[in-house]
């Protein structure tokens, strides 16, 4: 077999495990490591389908007495491909599935390798949800233990916001429980800090009151419109209530028999809205806002919460480049930028370029909280660039790059990790601020080897006299 690992140390792996470990030989290997970014096409040596938390304590003592390199994978979501690796070891959570929800307590505990969509089929069978995904194949561990950015976060903050505790095994092979009130460091690192203290297998949430009908849904509007439209939504913003979630983006508009003829194919401005109060009446005067404009498509109105969160999910097996900058206002300058160079975005195309407001429960945590800093910018630029073909590589990634150059200037520095690809630990470092030493230190207690340094790596402080 090719790899790092040989024969003799898979049939070793294998007795430790009760999940099956797949090799490049297997039926099931390939869709196995297939990643949500067709990009990364990546041959691991082995991938460790864990059926247990054991599992995964075997995994990761297999990974450290071999010296393989090692990769943890829930959803699979990582656009630079952190969910796997090369010739080494993946250790794939998958399995570790099962929602419990407690209505009466307003809790939820679930398994690692759930995803966002099988997390609020469950959640909204009671009325309850807390902040998810937009994009519902997303696996819960890996968007809330990079912060957890989602349509409720105005109103519930980000998904590691409504984080109760984290079960996870470290580096040393120990599973822990993280709460509040125990492994507190370790809990706190968790709110944004990544994959880099261990390997989740399960997580409780606080839930909230939503649903399972809200108001929601998305407006079409041609792309020569969206300057109309972003303003508006920056003038709607300025003093809109929690409750109101709103992104601009610039699209291809979808051959979908909703959409006009004309606007298929074509470059279009959408609106995606959500109210998250307990009215949807409340909601109305927002919507109707945007409805001034006339869109030329107009799905906003009562809908089911759970098919809002799939509303703008892309298809597996295309290629991605994703990046992000912060902003503290939306001055004209910055939209200008974001207006000019995505009516210059590739269509038709799966490409995406959206602007979202923060602000709300979002803007309230403190640093005692989360690591995660400049939670306080009001808006979040995001080139989502999706293309299906390797020959349009230069054509996206020269767009991709062409819009995030032309925002740094405008910029405040700081980043939502969850939202790029590698691009360096200087952008890492700017995700955290004044909070990197303090991770660093965290980091130093529970992986001091950085084992887990597949991920946006925080590195381990040098021990005490060192």
């Amino acid at each position: 077999m090719s790899g790092t690992i040989d024969t003799t140390a898979v049939r070793d792996l294998r007795r430790r495990l009760r999940g099956r470990v797949l090799v490049p030989d297997d039926d099931g290997y390939d869709e196995a490591r297939t990643l949500f970014n067709a990009m990364v096409d990546v041959r691991p040596a082995a991938i460790a389908q864990c059926a247990g938390v054991e599992d995964v304590r075997g995994a990761i003592a297999f990974g450290r007495e071999t010296g393989t390199p090692t990769a943890v994978r829930s959803g699979g979501h990582s656009v630079a491909g952190m969910s796997t690796v090369a010739d080494g070891l993946v250790i794939d959570v998958r399995e570790l599935t099962g929602t419990e929800v407690d209505p009466d307590a307003r809790t939820v505990r679930c398994g690692a390798g759930v995803t966002w969509a099988e997390f609020d089929q469950a959640t909204q069978e009671h009325g309850l949800a807390t902040t998810g995904g937009r994009v519902s194949t997303t696996g819960v561990a890996g968007l809330t233990l990079g912060g957890g950015s989602g349509w409720l976060e105005r109103k519930h903050g980000l998904s590691c916001d409504s984080l109760r505790a984290v079960e996870l095994v470290t580096a040393a092979g120990e599973p822990v429980r993280a709460s509040a009130t125990e492994h507190p460091d370790l809990f706190w690192a968790l709110h944004g800090g990544g994959g880099n203290f261990g390997v989740a297998t399960a997580f409780e949430f606080d839930l909230h009151e939503l649903g399972p009908v809200v108001l929601a849904g998305l407006m079409l509007w041609p792309g020569e419109r969206g300057r109309d439209v972003v303003e508006l939504m920056r003038d709607v913003m300025t003093d809109a209530p929690d409750e109101l979630g709103t992104a601009v983006v610039y699209l291809s508009g979808p051959p979908e028999p909703f959409v006009p003829e004309h606007l298929q194919g074509a470059l279009c401005t959408g609106l995606a809205l959500l109210w998250a109060g307990a009215s949807i009446e409340d909601g109305e005067p927002y919507a109707a806002r945007f409805r001034a404009l006339d869109p030329e498509v107009d799905l906003v109105g009562p809908m089911p919460y759970v098919e809002f969160q799939r509303m703008i999910d892309d298809p597996p097996g295309l290629r991605n480049y994703w990046t992000a900058d912060y902003f503290r206002e939306l001055g004209d300058a910055a939209i200008d930028v974001f207006v000019e160079h995505s009516e210059r975005m590739p269509v038709p195309s799966a490409c995406q370029s959206l602007v979202i407001p923060w602000g709300g429960a979002v803007a309230r945590a403190s640093a005692e909280q989360t690591p995660m800093a400049q939670r306080d910018a009001g808006w979040v630029a995001h080139p989502f660039v999706l293309w299906e073909h390797a020959d349009d590589d230069a054509r996206h990634l020269g767009w991709g790059r062409g819009i995030s150059a032309a925002y740094k200037p405008l910029s405040t520095g700081g980043v939502y990790l969850n939202f790029i690809g590698d691009e360096g630990q200087d952008r890492v470092r700017s995700a955290f601020g004044p909070s990197y030493e303090r991770l660093a230190q965290v980091k130093a207690r529970y992986d001091p080897d950085n084992f887990f340094a597949r991920n946006q790596n925080i590195v381990p402080a040098p021990a005490a006299g060192g």
